[in-house]
């Protein structure tokens, strides 16, 4: 690991992860050989598996969970409460990429879906169901283009 960032507590960073500058992570857990690029937010909870690729600006709040090998492109943001108030209790919603997917620049995934395996979300797209297993997915709201083979 090298730059200027900043780990606060309870990390976990996987043997041979690079971190970039300017990243924030608290109580989270990264696999092995990740890359994380600058400005990358990574919250308490949330576990990131092997090999995964997390560009810049990505924003990963609680209730994230990500499994190997999966792409998240820079300014990708993931929503953990549905109805998000300032004030009163709120709960975090989970939500699971699957190995393998990629999520393409500038896409919000609002929690409580799955992303599936091998799958790919569009740039700029707005996740607010699940995605299947093998498809390409695009557009606000995601729907799909494609199965992948």
């Amino acid at each position: 690991m090298n730059g200027k960032y900043q780990i606060i507590e309870d990390c976990q960073i996987g043997k041979g992860t690079i971190i970039r500058n300017f990243v924030n992570l608290y109580g989270c857990t990264t696999g092995e050989n990740c890359k994380i690029a600058s400005f990358v937010e990574i919250q308490r909870g949330v576990k990131i598996g092997n090999n995964c690729k997390i560009e810049a600006f990505a924003y990963l709040p609680s209730g994230v969970t990500v499994e190997d090998n999966v792409f998240i492109g820079p300014s990708v943001t993931f929503t953990n409460d549905k109805i998000p108030r300032a004030v009163g209790e709120w709960e975090v919603v989970p939500t699971l990429v699957k190995k393998g997917a990629s999520i393409c620049a500038g896409t919000t995934v609002i929690c409580g879906v799955t992303i599936g395996e091998n799958s790919i979300v569009g740039g700029g797209s707005v996740v607010t169901k699940d995605v299947e297993d093998n498809i390409v997915v695009v557009g606000n709201p995601a729907r799909i283009l494609r199965r992948l083979k």
